[in-house]
């Protein structure tokens, strides 16, 4: 039997700065790892298991906890910049000197920000359902979030079903499916991110969508821009504007997909990172 990431193991390293890093590690250890940046509020349980072992049958893949989220030690950090750094202090733990990034969301916005700090580590980097620093409408994700947060209550949905697909039948079909996949692990599941530490992250968000644009013609390594067609949390045009913006970059947009698009369009999603990486 193929080992699948609901049954990874729950790992753990200290950082330079003492901060103890929660990891899980899939597929054979040799090449470039993939490391995984992850979404606002997000712990371990939330990959979509589809997507790690698919990528992870061809690739070393690293998924890790924030700090201050899950298992991870430390207080949450207020700003982007700050949980880039937290970062680079995890893969440098490792001796990592060289990686691929799979980002989503917000994790997007941290593997931005580590390039800007180390500009040799990545080799490759997968931007999706993300957007530029300054981008349209990225301070909405406060407003937003609290409302479909109160849509959830009052409907008992998960309040990802509003936040990452559609509302058309396919896309609640797709949703109730993903949701089910990561219930899948029954066993040493990551402890559930608090409330706080998901408001300080939302802030940071909003800080760094009003904060002023980046110079994105500095991300001198191929990228993969990924997004639905209909993204209400980091809207569709920021990633039309990150491949256009960014020199080695390749956009695929999904249909009729929102934010979780990646998660939606899984098989595919992966079909198109694993191409992504194999090219020189």
């Amino acid at each position: 039997m193929k080992t699948s990431y609901i049954r990874a193991p729950n790992q753990t390293i200290t950082g330079l700065d003492g901060t103890r890093y929660a990891y899980r590690e899939l597929g054979e250890k040799k090449g470039i790892p993939v490391v995984f940046f992850t979404h606002l509020s997000a712990n371990l349980d939330n990959w979509d298991p589809r997507v790690i072992d698919g990528i992870a049958e061809k690739h070393w893949v690293i998924t890790f906890d924030n700090k201050g989220i899950g298992l991870s030690s430390g207080k949450t950090p207020n700003s982007i910049e700050q949980m880039a750094q937290d970062a680079l202090d995890f893969i440098k733990a490792l001796g990592l000197s060289k990686i691929d990034v799979l980002s989503f969301s917000m994790g997007g916005m941290i593997a931005q920000e580590l390039i800007n700090y180390e500009p040799n580590l990545v080799r490759k980097l997968i931007l999706s359902g993300t957007g530029p620093r300054g981008g349209k409408n990225i301070e909405n994700v406060v407003r937003l979030s609290d409302l479909d947060t109160i849509r959830s209550v009052f409907t008992l949905k998960d309040v990802k079903t509003y936040l990452f697909f559609t509302r058309t039948a396919n896309g609640r079909k797709k949703a109730k499916e993903f949701l089910r996949r990561l219930e899948e692990r029954k066993e040493r599941r990551d402890k559930s991110t608090s409330w706080s530490s998901y408001r300080t992250q939302l802030k940071a968000i909003r800080h760094w969508g009003l904060a002023d644009p980046a110079d994105l013609s500095k991300i001198t390594q191929a990228t993969l821009v990924v997004n639905g067609d209909h993204d209400r949390m980091v809207p569709t045009p920021n990633s039309i504007e990150l491949a256009r913006r960014l020199p080695k970059s390749k956009l695929i947009i999904y249909p009729d997909a929102g934010h979780g698009g990646i998660f939606q369009h899984y098989e595919t999603f992966v079909n198109d990172v694993n191409k992504f990486l194999a090219q020189n």
